[in-house]
């Protein structure tokens, strides 16, 4: 059974982020783009406005005014002069064109940020179901945008019918005024109004940005079920993580009892601990473990140094000592080495004395280690 929308209620990971955005799911408000494009063209005719109705006049003497004797004449001239015409109109919209194209690659900026999906490019067959597309236009999303366009609408109507009402005699006095001058008072007039407007479509924006956010955030929510399957699928199961990590702690011991024969010497508990230790005073600065364990894994230790006759030394101290702070492969540390010395000392001489087999003498004490720091008993 499908999950219902009331079950997401977990924020969406960054992989299921990635993964709309891909589709071409971001956040995007109409309405701020709509304040971007607008509030910069009539700042554009705020600045430009003198300019403008220059060319504008020059352009509306040339075009009702031409010189009809000549195209009379000749009037094979009359398309050169409807391009000219039709070029010079392109003219003087050009700021407003150009400033419109800049504006609108600002709002992505601003909300979502720029986008390019060839996923969302591909045409999807499913939107020509016409019962989808009928779900489609009385879904919640649908009606919200379509209250938000009738405010809209209302708003900014209202605001314009009470700007041209408080200015009504202004724009009844541009009809006895000489064509230059009622353009420029018109086009003041006009640029007065967008103002006014721009304030509403600010209104607007600031309360559809805000939304538009959210309800992006509330389509990509995921149920716990989803967000536990994207973290197996991302980072393994949890089954699968643990036998990699037995079969990987397998190996690390393989490797390690494969070292024992290698060693030394090696500590023991005499029963619950057993570490292995190598040094070689010419590749080494200091002993080396080579192996350690605890109840079964040091009784194998033991086990494996007996059939490789391989000196076997209990201090307990010192073997817990060992084993709670070095690594296999690591140098024993500082605090240890006077303790070690004692041990490594006592194994040379017990090599001396096997290599002299008939020679007198009494077979090496070994030596009484007891205080080793970080070798006190378990409690």
């Amino acid at each position: 059974m499908a999950d219902s929308s009331a079950d997401k209620t977990e924020k969406a990971t960054p992989k299921r982020e990635r993964k709309a955005r891909e589709e071409g799911q971001v956040p995007r408000s109409r309405e701020l783009a709509s304040l971007v494009v607008v509030g910069m063209g009539v700042v554009t005719l705020m600045m430009l406005s003198s300019l403008l109705a220059g060319w504008s006049n020059t352009w509306m003497q040339r075009a009702l005014m031409p010189d009809i004797h000549h195209l009379l004449d000749h009037p094979m001239d009359m398309p050169r002069y409807f391009g000219l015409m039709t070029l010079g109109g392109f003219v003087i919209a050009a700021p407003l064109l150009v400033v419109g194209w800049l504006a609108a690659l600002v709002p992505p900026t601003l909300l979502g940020g720029w986008n390019f999906s060839t996923q969302a490019m591909m045409p999807k067959f499913s939107k020509l179901d016409p019962i989808a597309g009928i779900k489609r236009m009385f879904s919640l999303q649908s009606l919200v945008e379509l209250g938000k366009t009738v405010l809209k609408v209302l708003l900014l109507g209202t605001i314009a019918v009470i700007y041209f009402r408080t200015h009504l005699d202004q724009i009844m006095a541009l009809g006895r005024q000489p064509i230059v001058p009622a353009m420029a008072n018109g086009l003041g007039i006009l640029l007065g109004c967008l103002a006014w407007m721009l304030i509403g479509l600010l209104l607007v924006a600031l309360v559809d940005a805000p939304y538009q956010l959210w309800s992006h955030a509330k389509k990509l929510r995921m149920t716990k079920q989803e967000v536990k399957q994207e973290y197996k699928e991302t980072e393994g199961s949890p089954e699968i993580k643990g036998r990699q990590r037995q079969l990987a702690q397998q190996m690390a011991q393989q490797q390690m009892m494969e070292a024992v024969p290698g060693a030394d010497v090696i500590v023991v508990n005499p029963t619950h601990y057993a570490v292995a230790l190598k040094y070689d005073p010419e590749k080494m600065r200091a002993p080396k473990v080579l192996a350690k364990g605890v109840d079964f894994l040091a009784q194998n230790i033991r086990d494996l140094g007996r059939e490789h006759k391989i000196p076997i030394l209990s201090a307990p101290p010192l073997a817990r000592a060992l084993y709670r702070s070095t690594q296999v492969n690591d140098e024993i540390p500082a605090d240890l080495y006077a303790a070690v010395a004692q041990v490594l000392t006592y194994i040379y001489q017990l090599r001396d004395w096997r290599q002299k087999t008939g020679a007198a003498g009494a077979r090496p004490a070994p030596p009484r280690i007891a205080d080793v720091p970080g070798g006190e008993p378990d409690p």
